[in-house]
């Protein structure tokens, strides 16, 4: 056989493959019913943690559920059912939710774990390809993974059964995600030593513009003064209106001007007052940069002035500095 042959078989093996396991998670995306709500519902309602388990490659993928449960904001850890017969069992309380992983549904260490879960009450949500099994008649709720054949030609492997379980797990762990308004510095919260929990814990001190890239006005000027402080101080698209005691009473912007310069015969001789935007939406510096990222995406805005708790204004944050912070971008 050819070298190129040889790479054909491969490549078509591998194809074969990953098309199956595509094909497993869609059929598991069309299964999807009431018993996947009631699951919701359960886990919200939980006051302590989501335990899972599970043996063998269920067990494995049971530890990643596990850990994408705890990272979106789902309190869990993972128990191994050999360890939980031998005295672990005692980390379960009838205010936890188990979920029990076992693709047979008849695994023994598993099934060994049950009688116990249920004396304390905690409640078990099964994942398991078989409805008719030990494990989910001795489940309060079964997520059934029907998976037709393995990708294993011998079928004996678990593969597409663990990529549609594995799946199935992100989509709890999602559902859950968004149904507790989990946020991106919530994620980072739990992220501090990875590169995105570093970029989204930046706060808006680390990227405002601050003395001479401040652009801030008298309320008493007019708008030729303010085009000046403008340009002259970072060209930020904006500057910041302040009273005579040097408090922030409002913003004059980019878009501001081109509204009125068709509007008057001479507009850069207008008071700034006429002109700006009273009381605009401000941030202190001690807030995230992700939170001064959802104000602007919200408002349809491109900067921020940042206020002491006077109100006077200590700097000034553009959305490109935010892009920039978050995603590591080169200046």
């Amino acid at each position: 056989m050819s070298r190129n042959e040889q790479d054909r078989i491969y490549l078509e093996q591998a194809r074969e493959v990953l098309l199956l396991e595509a094909d497993c998670v869609k059929r598991q995306a069309e299964l999807l019913g009431e018993d996947f709500v009631k699951a919701i519902e359960l886990i919200l309602q939980c006051q302590g943690r989501v335990i899972v388990t599970g043996m063998g490659k269920s067990g494995l993928v049971g530890r990643k559920i596990s850990a994408t449960l705890s990272s979106t904001g789902t309190p869990s850890f993972f128990l191994h059912p050999g360890e939980g017969i031998h005295g672990d069992l005692g980390m379960v309380t009838p205010s936890d939710v188990v979920i029990a992983i076992s693709q047979s549904g008849e695994v023994d260490e598993v099934l060994a774990v049950l009688p116990t879960i249920k004396i304390l009450g905690a409640p078990i949500i099964s994942i398991t390809g078989s409805k008719n099994s030990s494990l989910a008649e001795n489940s309060d709720l079964s997520l059934i993974v029907a998976v037709e054949k393995e990708a294993c030609p011998l079928g004996l492997a678990p593969t597409a059964s663990t990529t549609a379980t594995l799946a199935l797990g992100d989509a709890l762990a999602v559902v859950l995600l968004n149904a507790r308004n989990f946020r991106p510095e919530d994620f980072a919260l739990f992220h501090p030593g990875g590169t995105l929990g570093r970029r989204l814990l930046l706060t808006v001190e680390k990227l405002m513009h601050t003395g001479d890239r401040n652009p801030v006005i008298s309320e008493n000027r007019v708008i030729r003064d303010a085009l000046i402080v403008m340009t002259s101080h970072g060209n930020h698209g904006a500057a910041i209106v302040v009273n005579e005691s040097g408090v922030l009473t409002g913003i004059v912007t980019d878009g501001d001007l081109r509204r009125i310069l068709n509007k008057y015969e001479e507009p850069l001789t207008l008071p700034i007052e006429q002109v700006m935007t009273r009381d605009p939406r401000t941030i202190s510096k001690e807030k995230l940069a992700a939170e001064a990222m959802h104000i602007m995406e919200d408002k349809h805005i491109t900067v921020l002035p940042v206020v002491d708790p006077e109100g006077r204004p200590a700097g000034i944050i553009h959305l490109h500095d935010i892009i920039k912070g978050l995603t590591g971008m080169k200046a």
